[in-house]
């Protein structure tokens, strides 16, 4: 009861008092059945096609067609549009991934596959095999149980529309418009208004509305497509656009991408199907509040405020979607917007690995992804920054590659080769380069920040050290205060743990959040933050930058002050790519503290003497050695411990693999932890307060105190 009250004490500092009793009323109708009869349940056949038209459209299957073929609005494309003659990206990937949808097997969360039949069951969690009860109301409904809710909603996003219009643009098999078809009907079959966990989420169904939109276009000309298939799919948008628009309230104050989502939801319908008799009031509230999101969540410096690059890149999508289709139908949206877009885009530039379009794992990773319009992998952000770059800037970033297909559907292949960029100013207090391992197309400063999104950047000669270090102004996702990722010569050394499961059992509800998994210092086994639920922390721990120049950050954070303890994180960047990483924690009596690193599962082997790991790879070897200033320390090294959250990193929501954890602990006052990353016949010795390296044929010591370097 004290963690509740906690909790909502915490909620209304930070969000307000009508904030709060909105939720709280939302949270009371559900309970109480209010919302089912807000939201009454009823079968297809009792709103026919002509109850949502406006009076002057016909409803009668062929005259509608005819109709839609008169004032149909532009979309991406007329019709599937015809490949280039050497597409850039090897077709024939959507034409195999297609195959295997028709026989029954879907990648969940763009990674990893599962027989689910085709049609699938809508209503199963395919990983526990537990089947949610379709006849309730949504309402009734649990987000969480046994199962996890996600893996029931992933089949009924209808990403399996891009792979079938993908392969029928490439062979025009028929069986690919006909299996679009039957999925929708089955779907609507077994999903009836407002009933089953399908309808329970407004921006699950937003999604789906877009996934149905692209197909209705690309098979527009497939003989399976017939009139009265397209009138039908017309009356599911329209009341599934009513369930997301009498709900956009709930979307709002969730604070996050739903809000985005949701409202593009409803204007895509507004925007695509004027004949609806809401239409006008869709596209006008959909407008406003992406515009108004925007301006509120889109910070400053381009970062965005849900701390997660997965949920960025989400409603990048959305907005791209968006500009796009309002340029098409000349609906521009405003110039702050696309201020908004271009400052998130210079942001991610910065983050980039333009060689394999990774990022640092940053926040909540739940494998979302609009819409896949190509093969790249999940973790390939370069489709997301080549397709924002032709839509704000008119060039291409990257060279031509598989990234460009998203190109080639969201202009309907009539740009099929934009000029690459070659030079454009960066925006003010930012760099100008792309990417970090030393393959950038810009120049670059050393120490670009993002001081809004808390992210910070040291670089080196073909490295790059990610700090976080936030004053959050919305809800943190992770806790993950002073969590620093490293990447050297192309190789994430340093990881993040990921997402895994919002819902698993025990441990795993949510567990890679949590402050022990990260690349920082824990203080007796507690978070920095106070843990509510597996979306909320309470009392948020504050970032402070104390110094960031070419070579050097330091900054801390007061998340156990109500310990007593604060903690300063220094990061060095050292001569051909060597770091120093430097923890200092004070309290006002002993404390168990514990520095964790996670390692990339790389070729290993260890000396626990030494307090030494030496990691390899297919170009080089690297080498991370611990250490404490004073006093006794424990080192252990754990790859996937069974057991625990520790060891452990998820790239693919649903999905984990080993990791290295690395810690060193220690039970004092007062601890100075040192960590050094550098390559094999590397030395470095702890000498009085100071370190001696040896890198080279440089020697050099490095005093801990003031982190001053002398040769030597």
């Amino acid at each position: 009861m004290l963690n509740k009250f906690r909790a909502l004490f915490s909620l209304y500092k930070r969000f307000g008092l009508r904030w709060l009793l909105f939720r709280a009323g939302y949270a009371l109708r559900m309970r109480l059945g209010i919302l089912r009869a807000q939201f009454p349940v009823y079968e297809w056949d009792d709103r026919p096609l002509k109850s949502w038209f406006k009076p002057d459209v016909p409803s009668d299957p062929e005259q509608y067609l005819a109709w839609r073929n008169e004032h149909a609005p532009k979309f991406f494309f007329d019709g599937i549009p015809s490949l280039p003659s050497d597409p850039a990206w090897n077709p024939q990937l959507a034409v195999d991934e297609a195959e295997k949808i028709l026989a029954g097997e879907l990648r969940y969360f763009e990674h990893t596959p599962y027989p689910i039949g085709f049609p699938p069951d809508w209503h199963l969690d395919p990983r526990t095999n537990i089947r949610v009860d379709a006849t309730k109301h949504w309402s009734q409904i649990p987000d969480y149980g046994a199962y996890d809710i996600k893996f029931i909603w992933e089949a009924s996003r209808f990403s399996q529309v891009y792979t079938l219009m993908r392969a029928y643009a490439f062979n025009r098999d028929e069986r690919y418009p006909q299996a679009f078809w039957t999925l929708v009907e089955d779907w609507a079959r077994t999903n009836p208004p407002q009933r089953g966990p399908n309808w329970k989420c407004g921006q699950e169904t937003s999604l789906r509305l877009l996934a149905w939109t692209f197909g209705l276009y690309a098979f527009a000309d497939a003989p399976s497509s017939t009139p009265t298939r397209r009138a039908r799919l017309t009356q599911l948008v329209a009341a599934q656009a009513e369930r997301v628009h009498r709900n956009i309230d709930f979307a709002v104050s969730t604070r996050g991408n739903h809000a985005m989502s949701e409202s593009f939801g409803i204007w895509l319908a507004g925007t695509l199907f004027p004949e609806l008799e809401h239409a006008e009031t869709y596209r006008a509230l959909g407008r406003e509040i992406l515009e108004r999101e925007a301006a509120t969540h889109i910070f400053a410096d381009g970062a965005y405020s849900m701390y997660s690059l997965n949920y960025h890149r989400f409603i990048l999508h959305v907005y791209f979607l968006a500009l796009r289709l309002g340029e098409l139908n000349n609906a521009r949206f405003s110039d702050a917007l696309y201020q908004s877009i271009s400052r998130s885009l210079d942001f991610f530039a910065q983050l980039i690995q333009p060689e394999s379009g990774e990022m640092p794992v940053y926040g909540s990773n739940d494998g979302a992804l609009v819409c896949p319009l190509d093969s790249c992998d999940f973790t390939d952000y370069r489709p997301t920054l080549q397709m924002g770059w032709v839509l704000i800037h008119g060039e291409r970033l990257f060279d031509a590659g598989a990234w460009d297909e998203s190109i080639f559907w969201l202009w309907g292949g009539r740009m099929n080769s934009p000029q690459r960029l070659r030079s454009r100013p960066s925006s003010p207090g930012q760099s100008a380069k792309v990417g970090f391992a030393g393959v950038g197309v810009r120049e670059a400063s050393n120490r670009p920040t993002f001081p809004d999104g808390g992210l910070h950047i040291l670089r080196g000669q073909s490295s790059a050290a990610f700090i976080r270090c936030a004053d959050y102004r919305e809800r943190p996702s992770h806790a993950d205060q002073l969590h620093v990722d490293l990447w050297m010569r192309g190789q994430n050394i340093a990881v993040d743990a990921g997402t895994f499961l919002y819902n698993g059992q025990g441990l795993w509800q949510n567990g890679l959040a949590r402050t022990s998994v990260h690349n920082t210092v824990t203080v007796d086994s507690a978070d920095q933050m106070l843990w509510f639920s597996r979306f909320t922390w309470g009392e948020w721990a504050r970032g402070r930058v104390l110094k960031h120049d070419e070579h050097y950050w330091q900054g801390e954070h007061n998340g156990y002050a109500r310990f007593g303890v604060q903690h300063t994180r220094s990061v060095l960047s050292l001569e051909d790519d060597r770091w120093l990483i430097l923890d200092h924690l004070v309290g006002n009596r002993p404390h168990r503290f514990s520095l964790q690193w996670l390692l990339n599962d790389l070729p290993h082997s260890v000396r626990p003497e030494q307090n030494l790991i030496s990691l390899s790879s297919e170009t080089d070897k690297f080498q991370i050695r611990m250490g404490l200033l004073e006093g006794q320390s424990k080192f252990s090294l754990v790859r996937g411990d069974e057991g625990s959250t520790r060891g452990w990193r998820s790239r693919y929501y649903g999905q984990k693999e080993p990791a290295l954890s690395a810690m060193l602990e220690t039970e004092r006052a007062e601890a100075v932890f040192w960590t050094f990353f550098g390559f094999e016949g590397d030395t470095v010795t702890l000498s009085g307060a100071g370190l001696d390296l040896a890198i080279g044929r440089r020697a050099m010591r490095i005093s801990l105190n003031d982190l001053t370097i002398k040769d030597g």
